[in-house]
């Protein structure tokens, strides 16, 4: 499964074809909840045929659907969900993601994929990254406000100093015993033969430092994420001099990492993350009411989708869980047609403005419902 990230869901739109089939559903971790998870899945793609088979032959509806049935036909797949599903197909190309968070269930048959729900977690306003950092060894997690969760390290990136520094490791004499407190608070005893603290930190400066970089080019770069540092208290100074990844948030916690639950640890940094995420959230907001006020904002459905598609947006806000089945039936002059979801010719207007905005050089933010600043499902912020 791939990581998540705006290049991804790029990648999902420049993926223009005559049946773009678009699934997604929330799936369970655990057994035996995860055994229902293949039965829904099945439904969704009985939802798929249904909607094909308004337009193309049983033939082509079931050459469309293979890649779905042979999904659902994997044991060994569904033994390892994470939180959500999403499946993307056309005849020639079927990606599989597997997400950190429940999505509703939802199948769609376009002309483009529906990536709406992969937006909504990309560019949601509460995803961090936190950087649980010890001088023998790291760990990265994603959370937003309810969980956080460990990512699987690629083979590429060293997970310890060993792997980091192999046979240029300069401490030979030294060992460095942590103990946990309270809270996860801990303390360092330091012993050995000879050795000095020096060495030690020698060492952990070039530990730190390849720990800083990876993280930076393999997932801040890609995803844009904040990153808090979850370190002892007397770590945070060194990896703060080395550190040249400008998404480490400058306040951390000081604690022992592997000391604390992943609860403890997830509530630390939302008390770090919940101040920013408002902050965000009201500057957005703040922004369209401005702009509103001086004729270059816009709540309205059609004028909003002419703007779309003159690229005349600047920063689009969508409501999350809202589906309009309109059409833009014309890429020149934005008009719009109300059409039947099920059609398989029709996606969601909100999503696909929300591909015209990108592709335009503009910016999607997904907003749950009681943070939109306007009830009709979006807000946009235009550019003249």
């Amino acid at each position: 499964m791939k990581l998540l990230t705006l290049q991804l869901i790029q990648d999902l739109l420049e993926i223009n074809e005559d049946i773009c089939l678009s699934l997604y559903m929330p799936t369970h971790k655990t057994h035996p909840e995860n055994l229902k998870d293949v039965i829904q899945f099945k439904v969704l793609i009985k939802e798929l045929e249904k909607s094909l088979l308004l337009k193309y032959s049983a033939a082509q509806t079931q050459k469309q659907l293979e890649p779905f049935e042979a999904l659902a036909d994997d044991s060994d797949f569904w033994n390892y969900s994470l939180e959500g599903l999403a499946v993307f197909s056309t005849t020639n190309y079927t990606e599989i993601i597997g997400l950190k968070v429940p999505v509703a269930q939802l199948a769609i048959v376009a002309d483009s994929f529906h990536t709406k729900p992969l937006r909504q977690y990309v560019q949601s306003l509460d995803r961090y990254h936190v950087l649980a950092l010890s001088r023998h060894d790291f760990k990265l997690y994603e959370g937003n406000k309810h969980s956080l969760s460990e990512i699987n390290m690629p083979e590429s990136i060293p997970g310890t100093i060993t792997e980091a520094l192999g046979e240029e490791l300069t401490e030979k004499h030294l060992t460095v015993a942590s103990y946990g407190g309270a809270g996860g608070e801990s303390s360092s005893m330091r012993h050995g033969h000879g050795g000095k603290k020096e060495e030690v930190d020698v060492d952990a400066e070039r530990f730190f430092r390849i720990v800083a970089n990876a993280v930076n080019e393999v997932f801040s770069k890609p995803t844009g994420l904040p990153v808090i540092l979850a370190a002892l208290p007397e770590h945070h100074h060194l990896f703060y001099q080395v550190n040249k990844n400008p998404n480490i948030l400058p306040v951390g916690i000081p604690v022992n990492p592997s000391g604390v639950s992943l609860e403890r640890l997830q509530t630390l940094a939302w008390e770090i993350m919940e101040p920013e995420v408002e902050l965000k959230l009201k500057n957005v907001v703040d922004k369209f009411q401005q702009a509103e006020a001086k004729g270059t904002g816009s709540k309205d459905l059609k004028e909003a989708a002419k703007a779309a598609v003159e690229g005349r947006i600047d920063t689009l806000l969508v409501e999350a869980d809202r589906v309009i089945p309109v059409r833009i039936t014309n890429l020149i002059t934005g008009n719009t047609q109300k059409k039947d979801l099920e059609n398989p010719k029709v996606d969601d207007l909100l999503d696909d403005m929300g591909e015209l905005v990108l592709k335009k050089g503009g910016q999607v933010v997904v907003l749950p419902q009681d943070k939109m600043p306007t009830d009709t499902g979006l807000a946009a912020i235009l550019r003249y």
